[in-house]
């Protein structure tokens, strides 16, 4: 059952213009819970060489919609807000964990953590919390 869930998962991701720009992969989708995924590259980067607060923005957003997609089916996101806790830099990737902390019949409201992901290691970098409504 999850391996189908993640495979329409990917396939809606495909069909997101922006998500394939940035390259952004779809790890995990399940029931409650979704893990997307992102290399880092010089392009993703502000002036002062940290990875841009919009992509954090991005990852956040989309985790957060599977999260609750993953429970409410069609969904969008009807607020969210980001807490940017220490510059993006110095990783192989960027790892966005969205988890369902509560929903209902037409709403949930999950939390994400994005991590700095290198071989060896996984550090937070922002954290996230927003609501997911049922599209109607």
């Amino acid at each position: 059952m999850h391996a189908d869930m993640l495979e329409q998962g990917r396939a809606v991701l495909a069909q997101q213009p922006f998500s394939v720009l940035l390259g952004a992969r779809l790890d995990v989708f399940e029931p409650g819970r979704a893990q997307l995924s992102v290399d880092l590259s010089g392009q993703l980067l502000q002036q002062h060489g940290f990875v841009h607060g919009g992509v954090l923005a991005y990852l956040a957003d989309n985790a957060l919609t599977y999260a609750g997609g993953s429970v409410l089916g069609g969904v969008l996101t009807s607020e969210f807000k980001i807490n940017y806790l220490r510059p993006a830099r110095d990783a192989e990737q960027l790892v966005a964990v969205a988890t369902v902390v509560g929903s209902g019949k037409t709403q949930a409201v999950c939390r994400c953590d994005i991590f700095l992901q290198n071989q060896a290691d996984r550090k937070i970098c922002a954290a996230a919390q927003g609501t997911i409504r049922k599209v109607e």
